[in-house]
């Protein structure tokens, strides 16, 4: 043996050599990085476990706060992270993925990522084959950007629904929470309402109403409430049994927090007569409106009454409601201490208030509740609870008294200056409705109504005007009414929406206006305002005239008789010709006629002369005067007296006080004449026939107060009259003397033609018309009188116009019923109605009264029939 020699299997284990790494590999290394903007640079590294761990840790930064997330978009993180979302890692792809949905929670970052488009790429991550994880946070990402328009139109046109839809089952419950709020996001539009419906959407939401977690049945109720408002989906609804679903919601205690949500999408069903018979029939309708009146919510039972207010659209809804006495429902709601649930409770009362049944039980019930509510502090409240009962009052009677009987009235009229214009507008209204009955129209005038109407009339809100215009029209034929309207300021407004370019507007101001022009004072005050040639303008216009705009202009003008005759051609029996009445002749709509001092100042010319009626003594009297105190003078010292012409007249003092009177309350147009034509300035403490000496001396006898003194009458300005027409007065006297007591009306008027013929210059054969020369006589009198003004009884030869005027003058006066009329060139009749014999002889049998024209011309007393041939010859040429 070999000293040290060792055997090879007995010998010591040699340790093996380690090789060296290759000269071209990198040793790995750990970093450890304090700075966000170091580990977004790791975001361009090629390895995946560096691009791996640096948006895991991204992540972590992000999710601490929205600051977090600012900063990584100003480090220019976002791009190179969204490139990621792609990456072929799936690790990689999931990271990156968490990172940019949890950014996408901040605005700029979601302006910075619908630059990059990048709805396509996080659609894509939604598939299938995805990790949960990543449909979790693309799912969270696309439900930030849904909140943008823009945002959803990419959506929806990349077909991104569908995989939303289909993520509605996914397992995990924040896809689930991020799908459901992303596609309530997008039904918000109408289109994405449409396409989900074709998706199927109604089964996996109903599915969702079963989740463990209320922020997902919640947002699945506000899903459902929104894309039912479209009715085939509420079909859809019906038809998966989604109905039940929600009632056991509402039935459930529990869930009271998920009430308000499921009640919006019972309400959409409402509104589907179908849908409302279904529950109706399985004791539904009656359970909700039961748990209505008593739920603690107020937003329940705000919305419930909205629901009902929105299905008492449709009438045959209206009749279930009405069934199931859903307005003690109503009523009980307008008690709660919640203004809103009021508000929604008398809008569901005005919708409800479309059927009778209906109106006639609230009427009963509620009517006390709502008065009290237009006292409310909140003017939203002040208008439902006045639109109800603008509903509750038209057209019945027993409703409206109720309200009166409710001490509605005063409410009422302070609600004519609330805020709201709905609420003023809805408020008059009522009060027209109540109007209709007389006991209430004069309550409501006894209340100042017309002095709170002139506020509305001076609305710049259509409507109101409308609906104020319209309240005056029915309570002012009361003529206590009228004259209130008239001193409180409320015929201007009233005439200035004659002007209004809103057809109803107009309409009812026409109206409003030919109701208050039923007196000489409200008609001449409204003449004064323009409103005469208002109408006129628009009676002239084919697009703006209506039947109220020319009867307003009729009555108007029925207190203006020459200017009505001269534009019309017409006086009907109704307008009596009175003393100042004169005939100018035919003057074209919109011509103002002058008044009768102006044309009897005029100078004398070849025009038409214009005829006179006036009966009225112009006897030389004491003018009026005021007084003034002087030093006595001797009794024979002639009076101060002021010398008029023959033209001009004076009254006594105290007819001259009572027309001054009756002027200051009077006014008339400038260019328009009344009856009698008056001047209505006052020269108040002139001192005429006074010299300078004199007023000295009654300074210094001032400082004598022994001696006597007297008060002297000094004269105001002169009143013009018409000069007095004594042979008209004869005629008068004559006929009230002889034709008046004459048994029949046909006796009357057959004897006042032959009157009257005989006064004009006798009967005139038809072949020697012509030779009747009356336009001399009329030229003669002018020439006489030095004036174009001819009193009717100077008048001896007369032909047809101003026999005719002679005829319904002295006719009004005696009581005959007659028209005037006039034709052309110079042609001019009456028409009588009178009742004819009976043809068979048989007494006491009573026929229509036919119209008859009367021969005052050919043969004075010949009766014509109106349209016979010799009537139509009569006033024809």
């Amino acid at each position: 043996m070999v000293s040290g020699c060792q055997c090879p299997r007995m010998g010591k284990k040699v340790k093996k050599e380690v090789e060296p790494p290759p000269k071209d590999v990198f040793d790995p290394l750990s970093v450890e990085s304090k700075k966000a903007a170091t580990v977004v640079l790791m975001l361009g590294s090629p390895e995946e476990d560096v691009l791996s761990k640096a948006c895991e840790a991204l992540y972590k930064f992000a999710a601490k706060g929205e600051e977090n997330k600012l900063t990584l978009l100003d480090l220019g993180a976002l791009e190179p992270l969204f490139r990621l979302v792609t990456h072929e890692d799936p690790v990689v792809r999931r990271n990156a993925t968490m990172v940019v949905g949890i950014m996408a929670s901040h605005n700029d970052v979601k302006k910075s990522l619908r630059q990059l488009d990048v709805t396509t790429a996080f659609i894509a991550r939604l598939a299938p084959e995805e990790d949960v994880v990543i449909h979790e946070f693309a799912s969270l990402c696309l439900d930030h950007m849904s909140v943008e328009y823009n945002s959803k139109v990419q959506i929806f046109e990349q077909g991104g629904l569908e995989p939303l839809i289909r993520l509605l089952s996914s397992p995990d419950p924040d896809v689930k929470k991020n799908c459901v709020e992303c596609i309530y996001n997008m039904v918000q539009d109408f289109q994405s309402r449409a396409a989900v419906r074709e998706l199927n959407v109604i089964p996996p939401l109903m599915e969702l109403l079963k989740s463990d977690y209320p922020i997902i049945q919640l947002l699945a109720l506000k899903t459902l409430g929104t894309i039912t408002i479209d009715k085939e989906t509420r079909v859809m609804l019906r038809e998966n049994q989604g109905l039940d679903h929600l009632f056991k919601i509402l039935e459930t205690k529990e869930f009271n927090d998920l009430h308000v949500e499921a009640l919006g999408v019972v309400a959409n069903s409402l509104e589907d007569v179908d849908t409302m018979q279904l529950i109706q029939e399985t004791g539904g309708l009656r359970k909700l409106l039961a748990f209505t009146e008593v739920s603690t919510l107020t937003d329940f039972q705000k919305n419930a009454a909205k629901a009902i207010a929105k299905a008492a659209y449709d009438q045959e809804n209206r009749k279930i409601l009405h069934e199931e006495e859903v307005e003690k429902c109503l009523v009980t709601l307008l008690g709660t201490d919640n203004d809103g649930t009021k508000i929604a409770a008398a809008q569901a009362i005005s919708a409800m208030c479309e059927n009778l049944a209906s109106k006639q039980a609230i009427g009963a019930l509620g009517i006390p509740q709502l008065v009290q509510l237009l006292s409310s502090d909140n003017e939203e409240v002040k208008e439902a609870a006045a639109t109800a009962l603008v509903n509750l009052t038209t057209a019945h009677l027993s409703n409206a008294s109720a309200v009166a009987e409710a001490d509605g009235i005063e409410p009422l009229i302070s609600v004519l200056s609330a805020k709201r214009d709905g609420a003023v507008a809805s408020a008059a209204t009522v009060l027209t409705n109540l109007a209709t009955q007389e006991p209430l129209r004069l309550s409501i005038q006894s209340h100042g109504i017309m002095t709170a109407i002139v506020e509305p009339l001076h609305s710049t809100n259509s409507i109101v005007q409308s609906r104020a215009a319209l309240a005056v029209a029915a309570i002012g034929c009361d003529v206590d009414a009228r004259t209130e309207l008239r001193n409180g300021g409320g015929l201007e407004p009233l005439v200035k929406l004659l002007h209004s370019r809103h057809d109803e507007v107009r309409r009812n101001a026409c109206w409003a206006v030919m109701v208050c022009a039923s007196d000489e004072l409200t008609a001449a005050e409204m003449t004064r305002l323009g409103a005469l040639d208002i109408l006129e303008e628009i009676n002239l216009s084919f697009g703006r005239k209506n039947n109220f705009s020319e009867a307003a202009l009729e009555r108007i003008l029925d207190h203006n008789l020459p200017q009505k005759y001269s534009q019309t051609g017409r006086l009907s029996s109704s307008n009596i010709i009175t003393d100042g009445f004169y005939d100018y002749g035919q003057v074209k709509l919109g011509v103002k006629l002058l008044s009768l001092e102006e044309l009897s100042a005029e100078e004398l010319n070849d025009h038409r002369a214009v005829i006179l009626v006036n009966t009225k003594s112009s006897e030389p009297e004491p003018i009026p005067t005021v007084s003034i105190v002087t030093e006595e003078k001797s009794q024979d010292q002639p009076s101060n007296r002021l010398l008029v012409s023959s033209s001009t007249v004076r009254k006594s003092s105290k007819e001259s006080r009572e027309r001054t009177s009756s002027m200051d309350d009077k006014p008339e147009s400038p260019g328009r004449s009344s009856s009698i034509s008056k001047s209505t300035g006052r020269e108040k403490g002139s001192r005429k026939g006074k010299g300078k000496k004199e007023e000295e001396k009654l300074k210094e006898e001032e400082a004598e107060p022994a001696m006597p003194k007297r008060v002297e009458e000094v004269p105001e300005k002169i009143l013009w009259l018409p000069p007095f027409d004594p042979i008209l007065q004869d005629y008068i006297t004559e006929v009230s003397k002889t034709i008046l007591p004459l048994a029949t009306t046909k006796e009357q008027v057959i004897a006042l033609a032959g009157f009257v013929a005989d006064k004009m210059g006798g009967p005139i054969e038809r072949d020697r018309l012509h030779e009747f020369s009356w336009e001399l006589h009329i030229s003669e009198i002018e020439y006489d009188l030095k004036c174009n003004v001819v009193p009717i009884g100077k008048i001896n030869k007369g032909t047809f116009y101003h026999r005719a005027l002679l005829f319904k003058v002295l006719a009004d006066r005696v009581g005959v019923s007659c028209s005037l009329n006039r034709g052309e060139y110079t042609r001019a009749w009456n028409e009588v109605k009178l009742v004819d014999d009976s043809p068979l002889g048989i007494p006491g049998l009573l026929l229509p009264p036919q119209v008859y024209i009367v021969d005052l011309m050919y043969q004075p007393g010949n009766l014509m029939k109106e349209g016979s041939m010799e009537a139509d010859r009569y006033i024809r040429i």
